[in-house]
């Protein structure tokens, strides 16, 4: 025949038993059932006020909690997850908690973490493996508007059935976003009115920071484009990511995440509306948003005005006395001492220079942008030159 396993209730109901009948002593009762002598009477004395009910199993949380989160803390926590409609993490709700609550203990980002998930507020997500970042010449800005930042958010249908491509804008020192625009296309024209008005407002920066689309740059000489060439003119040095590196503007992509979240997710019924929306959002993540980045302080505490107004009349570029000053031709083509130099057709009227780095080899810039090299003993047909890279 089995033996047949006892539940710990049958087993302290059997100690129980063998103790009121006295069948051997107490100290060897509880030898022989495992357990220490303050054990079993703890046993027998429940059993006597109690009865059967006193042997079961209690909960062994304490009765009283000194550190347990106060319940109007853990309901700010709740209500600070959703500011708006951008979602904010434990840190950014960890700074604005002290601000809500002085008199109060601020909880630890991970008692805020722990109140969050189990109020179901953070959904669980799929770790990605990171790419590591790549070097690159690019350098930083530690004051605002000596770099500026900007980007097209992907572009997406309103509810009227409309394509709406959200032009960003930031200042790389203080995370200031400095317009969210809902262009129509990504066409030269829409954005350069969006910049003009940026310009107006903020003043000019040292450098724009840009990957290598539309309209920001073209496969033509130097990664140019119109736009481009109309912020040299302005005294603005652009400068592109390389290729498949978006980690190279990975302040403005994160910024894209937040944007996505809480104004473009889901889209608004008119590209009118969603302007209103990205408006909403500039303001809230300027001014009331703290950035862990800051020191939990906010982009509008942070960020200035550039002292380089905007000119209304375009300048012309200034070349140094060593370096040879031509006009573009309608063609694309400059002529210089009886040659031809195909420089491409997006630079036409424009000023480019000419200048001599070795025995018959002469570079040619627009203003700070190195375009290419030629070389004057060795042209083409009918003294017909092109542009190496």
């Amino acid at each position: 025949m089995p033996w047949k396993e006892l539940k710990p209730m049958q087993e302290k109901l059997l100690f129980v038993a063998d103790y009121l009948r006295e069948v051997e002593s107490f100290s060897a009762l509880c030898c022989r059932y495992g357990v220490s002598r303050k054990t079993g009477y703890k046993l027998v004395e429940r059993y006597r006020q109690e009865g059967m009910g006193g042997l079961e199993a209690r909960s062994r949380r304490p009765h009283h909690q000194p550190c347990q989160l106060p319940h109007a803390i853990r309901q700010g926590i709740i209500e600070l997850r959703r500011s708006g409609r951008m979602e904010l993490g434990p840190k950014k709700i960890q700074a604005l908690l002290a601000q809500r609550y002085p008199d109060q203990p601020v909880p630890s980002r991970t008692t805020i973490y722990n109140v969050l998930k189990r109020a179901g507020q953070i959904p669980p997500r799929r770790l990605r493996r990171r790419v590591p970042a790549a070097a690159s010449g690019l350098s930083s800005a530690q004051v605002p508007n000596g770099l500026w930042s900007a980007d097209f958010k992907g572009q997406f249908l309103t509810g009227d059935g409309c394509w709406c491509y959200p032009l960003t804008v930031m200042d790389h020192a203080s995370r200031y976003l400095l317009g969210c625009q809902a262009l129509r296309s990504t066409g030269q024209d829409q954005t350069q009115v969006a910049f003009r008005d940026l310009f107006r407002r903020y003043g000019l920066p040292q450098r724009l920071r840009t990957d290598n689309g539309v309209p920001f740059a073209t496969v033509g000489s130097g990664g140019l484009s119109r736009l481009s060439i109309w912020w040299i003119r302005l005294g603005i040095l652009p400068e592109r990511i390389q290729p498949g590196r978006p980690q190279q503007n990975g302040r403005h992509e994160r910024m894209h995440r937040t944007l996505k979240a809480a104004a473009a997710a889901p889209p608004a019924g008119s590209v009118r509306a969603q302007q209103r929306r990205f408006e909403a959002f500039c303001c809230q993540y300027n001014r009331d948003r703290p950035h862990e980045a800051l020191g939990q302080q906010t982009p509008a505490s942070l960020y200035t005005a550039s002292p380089r107004p905007y000119p209304e009349r375009l300048p012309e570029l200034a070349y140094p006395s060593y370096v040879h000053a031509h006009r573009v031709s309608h063609s694309g083509l400059v002529y210089w001492n009886n040659c031809r130099i195909y420089v491409g057709h997006h630079l036409t009227g424009e000023t480019i220079g000419l200048e001599p780095i070795g025995d018959g080899l002469w570079q040619i810039s627009f203003g700070p942008v190195r375009l290419g090299q030629f070389d004057q003993r060795r042209p083409k047909k009918d003294h017909y030159f092109t542009l190496n890279v």
